[in-house]
């Protein structure tokens, strides 16, 4: 049988890998990116014994490869009595992971932040929450949409690891087909094209933001 036959005979399986690997990685980017936020607002406006806490969680995954995150949540918590199925371990392990990431991101475009418009409505007499939510996060997001942009390029590429948990997404099926006809060219090659299929839509969409807030002239705000 030709060998692109068999792919497309088994192309339920990877329909079905690239539905479950968009679907975490939304969810993942998504979680993450607002924890990214939340973590942003503790350092603003946390105590020191927080700000601590979550500086030293940041660090720790920084320094973290999130292969080994994903074993520990999947294969590690059950001995202590907590267990999550793959999916859940899988969304968990990227949500923790690259919400540090996006921390890291808005903090850094933070430190760049003219602290002009802070002291202008600090005397307008806005509250630390108010500040936040109306000035710096605006400032922020909008300013790092290349970067974002970049992380969730990465977030994507790290859904392909969740197959080591037994994570059905696209190298999970990729890894089945060719194990079981022996045609690892042809897999690889189409789970590659999804990946790339999927990095472009989120590439244009990131670019479509970035241009509107350009023409909105909010990328200097």
């Amino acid at each position: 049988m030709n060998e692109w036959q068999i792919i497309w005979d088994q192309r339920e399986i990877f329909t079905y890998g690239l539905f479950t690997t968009v679907m975490l990685f939304a969810s993942a980017s998504t979680i993450s990116f607002f924890m990214g936020l939340a973590l942003l607002s503790v350092l603003e406006n946390g105590s020191k014994g927080l700000c601590y806490c979550v500086r030293g969680s940041i660090n720790i995954m920084r320094t973290l490869p999130f292969l080994i995150l994903a074993y520990l949540l999947y294969y590690g918590l059950p001995q202590i009595g907590i267990r999550m199925d793959a999916i859940t371990a899988g969304l968990v392990s990227l949500c923790l992971y690259h919400s540090t990431y996006f921390c890291e991101i808005f903090r850094g475009v933070r430190k760049d932040m003219d602290e002009g418009y802070i002291e202008a409505a600090k005397s307008c007499g806005f509250s630390k929450f108010k500040i936040f939510t109306r000035v710096i996060a605006p400032n922020v997001l909008f300013k790092s949409i290349p970067l974002i942009a970049n992380q969730l390029i990465i977030c994507l590429k790290d859904t392909a690891f969740l197959s080591i948990i037994t994570v059905s997404e696209i190298t999970a099926a990729a890894n089945s087909i060719q194990s079981t006809y022996f045609i690892p060219l042809n897999a690889f090659i189409v789970a590659i094209g999804l990946y790339w299929m999927v990095s472009i839509a989120v590439e244009q969409v990131t670019k479509l933001a970035l241009s509107k807030v350009q023409q909105r002239g909010l990328s200097h705000a």
